[in-house]
């Protein structure tokens, strides 16, 4: 068995670490949470034992965050952090980038920006460790640009590597432009998704940028991680653009797989992570709510919406085949509902 991963949160208000604890006790992922309120203790923690994590804040008394970050990237280099501030202010945010840092948040206030900051960290905790940028450890560069966008951002991330340099415009977490050589918008971001490693910076997003990408960052996202996919993939079958990837476009939609009814080892997919396991879901769920429809006499089963800690399901009931739709865990059981309607229309033809 896995050991439960640990994060260690330094504030030096004490209802700030309740209010912490708290919130990240909704984790899917369920991590040990130790809490400290000085750096001297927490450096200390870090040192006698291991942590996936690390969130501090920046202005506290005697050892301030910056001083914490500058022990930390020196001791513990491969130690993923997140500064949370309340502190407003782009200079902050710029050194704390410099310094190593994998996220930069502001300390989440309303219910949708508690939502982001958990989908973040959880986010941060799941990702297995396949070269990265510095500054986001162990983070591809699709995983930088939908932390920036989550967390509401107006940057320009300007990124390098060995042979190439780039800029990603985000305005208001929404992302409207990039450029790398003779490429610009959606193009060039595709070129750059496909840069495994490099450097990157956080620049103060001041001037006015015309906007040349008009989709949805979540369904752009989606889209170009699906190009990429098929252009690499060499084992799960895909299904072309046309199919089960253009359900990308709608707000919200993470995957699709659509399995044979009573053979759930006959199924297509995109973008899920196990697709295998969601398809023998789908299957023994539909077969079993069937049965029971069937007892009941409750008519026909056309449709499942399943709420989880994690994600939503939706499941459309076929004769020969039936679709699974997943959702972010943001998405409202209003939204899914009309969503899946614009999808059966599309499915069906």
């Amino acid at each position: 068995m896995m050991a439960r991963q640990r994060i260690l949160i330094l504030d030096d208000e004490q209802d700030i670490l309740e209010i912490y604890q708290e919130i990240l006790a909704r984790l899917p992922s369920q991590p040990d949470i130790i809490t400290v309120d000085n750096g001297g203790q927490a450096i200390a923690l870090l040192e006698s034992q291991p942590f996936n994590l690390l969130l501090l804040d920046l202005r506290m008394p005697q050892m301030d965050g910056f001083q914490v970050l500058a022990i930390v990237r020196r001791k513990f280099p491969a130690l993923r952090v997140v500064v949370m501030t309340a502190a407003q202010d782009e200079q902050f945010r710029a050194r704390a980038y410099a310094m190593g840092i994998d996220l930069y948040l502001e300390k989440p206030k309303t219910g949708k920006e508690i939502i982001n900051f958990v989908d973040c960290i959880e986010s941060m905790l799941e990702r297995e460790e396949q070269g990265g940028f510095r500054g986001v450890q162990s983070k591809t560069l699709l995983d930088l640009i939908q932390l920036e966008c989550l967390t509401q951002s107006s940057a320009i991330l300007r990124i390098t590597t060995a042979s190439s340099e780039g800029r990603i415009w985000v305005q208001r977490g929404d992302l409207i432009d990039a450029l790398t050589g003779d490429l610009a918008g959606k193009e060039a971001l595709l070129e750059m998704l496909r840069w495994k490693t490099g450097n990157f910076e956080i620049l103060p997003s001041d001037t006015p940028r015309p906007r040349t990408i008009f989709s949805g960052w979540e369904s752009l996202l989606m889209e170009t991680a699906q190009l990429l996919d098929e252009a690499g993939a060499t084992e799960m079958p895909v299904v072309e653009a046309e199919g089960l990837s253009s359900f990308a476009r709608y707000k919200g939609v993470q995957f699709a797989v659509a399995v044979e009814t009573g053979d759930p080892g006959k199924f297509e997919q995109w973008g899920s992570e196990n697709p295998d396991q969601i398809a023998v879901f789908i299957q023994a769920t539909t077969h079993d709510l069937r049965k029971l429809s069937d007892e009941l006499e409750a008519g026909q089963l056309e449709e499942i919406e399943a709420l989880g800690p994690q994600r939503h399901l939706a499941v459309l009931i076929g004769d020969q085949e039936s679709l699974g739709v997943g959702f972010t865990r943001s998405a409202v059981l209003p939204h899914i509902r009309e969503t899946m309607k614009q999808i059966e229309v599309k499915w069906a033809s």
